[in-house]
């Protein structure tokens, strides 16, 4: 049975462009994970700072697999800064993960 995780991320400012754009290069990043079903990324339109990350994953097992999985880590570190660049700065300042799975909908 599919699961969803959303990871609920506020994000102060102007930082919300930034977030997108480090997701885009990202892209693809998890696509060949076992279990992965897909993901988007939620930008608020209603005047609120918390964007959503929704990931769909075939069941429970997978997505911890992929929670201590080397491109788990890679893809949450940070970028290293080349020489004479800061070090690349959090988006976000506070961060909560939700748990669920489908319990009706439609097909459509």
């Amino acid at each position: 049975m599919t699961i969803i995780k959303i990871n609920a991320i506020t994000v102060p400012g102007d930082n919300g462009d930034e977030l997108a754009l480090r997701f885009a290069a990202r892209a693809g990043a998890v696509d060949d994970r076992p279990g992965f079903e897909g993901f988007e990324l939620l930008k608020p339109t209603d005047g609120r700072s918390t964007w959503l990350v929704v990931t769909r994953w075939a069941d429970e097992e997978s997505f911890q697999a992929w929670l201590t999985s080397p491109s788990f880590a890679q893809g949450h570190r940070g970028d290293a800064p080349t020489e004479g660049e800061a070090p690349a700065r959090p988006m976000g300042i506070s961060s909560e993960l939700w748990s669920y799975e489908i319990a009706g909908g439609s097909s459509a």
